[in-house]
């Protein structure tokens, strides 16, 4: 029986692809192919870092060729961005599922804050979002990935529950509470990431998180009006 080549020794170590109807062989291996290199990625990331994590170590992890690798990805940045795309997708899914616990705006408001608190504290979500990620993508890119993704889901969750309120709302403002909210969840992540007592640090951040929102209730249901921004312009000096 004559010997098999390296690539026959390859692939028979890969894990059977299981035929899907519609779906060539060749498109569900390279899809499998793609998911064994992000999850190897993504566990090599979380470990060690971007910086220490080669791509000779992935392919390993993976059981794949580099050209393969090389068929799906660019390199290695592009590899850490769909790692970052993955988790972040993960991230909303989950809080998208909480959401669902309440119909109550204001409900959901806390509910999604706290499925926030708890990704921020999963080792993978604090190495590649918020250690790595605005080193390795940029400023710019690492805004617009968030943009796709939590920032959406936080927009969502103003607009509703603003237009809970008696507020009537532009888009314009709508967007401003959003970035606030976005940029005060986003600084807390950041604070539980780094805290010595994650717990304690969620526990303080859930307080003061809350404390706002039932500020913000308290005005919206009394009736207070939110002044017009163009008020607060400076008028022309006098002659």
């Amino acid at each position: 029986m004559p010997s098999r080549t390296p690539a026959e020794k390859l692939r028979s170590t890969l894990p059977k692809v299981p035929k899907v109807p519609g779906v060539s062989r060749r498109q569900q291996y390279s899809a499998s192919t793609k998911k064994a290199l992000v999850d190897v990625a993504a566990r090599l990331f979380t470990e060690q870092g971007y910086a220490a994590t080669s791509l000779d170590a992935i392919v390993a992890g993976a059981r794949v060729t580099k050209g393969a690798l090389y068929h799906h990805f660019s390199g290695k940045q592009a590899v850490f961005e769909a790692v970052f795309e993955r988790i972040e997708q993960d991230a909303s899914s989950h809080i998208r599922k909480a959401l669902k616990k309440s119909n109550d705006p204001w409900d959901k408001a806390l509910i999604g804050l706290r499925a926030f608190l708890e990704i921020v504290q999963d080792p993978g979500y604090q190495r590649i979002v918020i250690q790595e990620g605005p080193a390795v993508l940029g400023y710019e890119r690492f805004r617009e990935q968030e943009e796709r993704s939590s920032f959406g889901l936080v927009q969502e969750m103003v607009k509703l529950v603003l237009e809970g309120s008696a507020y009537d709302l532009s888009d314009e403002m709508l967007g401003t509470f959003s970035r606030i909210f976005f940029g005060a969840m986003s600084a807390a992540g950041e604070s539980v990431s780094t805290a010595a007592e994650p717990k304690i640090a969620v526990a303080q951040v859930e307080t003061a998180m809350a404390f706002i929102l039932a500020g913000l209730r308290s005005l919206a249901e009394s009736g207070v009006e939110l002044p017009d921004p163009e008020d607060l312009l400076p008028g022309d000096s006098e002659a």
